[in-house]
């Protein structure tokens, strides 16, 4: 996978967040909750794009982690709101939880072989 289709599929994945959330009801845990996974779900693409531009590799491992700590915080986001039924109308629910483990799986790995790399560097 290139850096641009992964990109391409974090932003389908943080607009797929934002979709789901204009389906919930008025309450506060709604409310907080969906505003919560905007945050992070767009925040995965956006530092993804910097790590694309990192000035080292300490940089890019740095952008990269925040990612992954940013798509964990959304899959338990969709976790918590499933388990709550506030996002019980949306379909793709298991779908966007599955997205985000797979993510989590690639960027796992990438955070792994960078380290790696910049150990043989240095």
């Amino acid at each position: 996978m290139t850096s641009e289709e992964l990109e391409n599929r974090l932003i389908d994945f943080a607009v797929s967040c934002i979709k789901a959330t204009k389906r919930l009801d008025q309450s506060f845990a709604s409310q907080h909750l969906s505003s919560q996974l905007i945050r992070s779900a767009t925040s995965v693409a956006l530092n993804y794009s910097e790590a694309i531009a990192a000035q080292s590799a300490r940089d890019y491992i740095h952008k990269m982690q925040i990612c992954l700590k940013e798509l964990r915080e959304s899959k338990t986001n969709l976790r918590i709101q499933k388990g709550a039924d506030l996002l019980k109308q949306i379909q793709n629910l298991d779908e966007l939880i599955d997205e985000s483990n797979q993510l989590i799986l690639i960027f796992s790995k990438s955070i792994y072989t960078s380290k790696k790399k910049n150990q043989l560097k240095n």
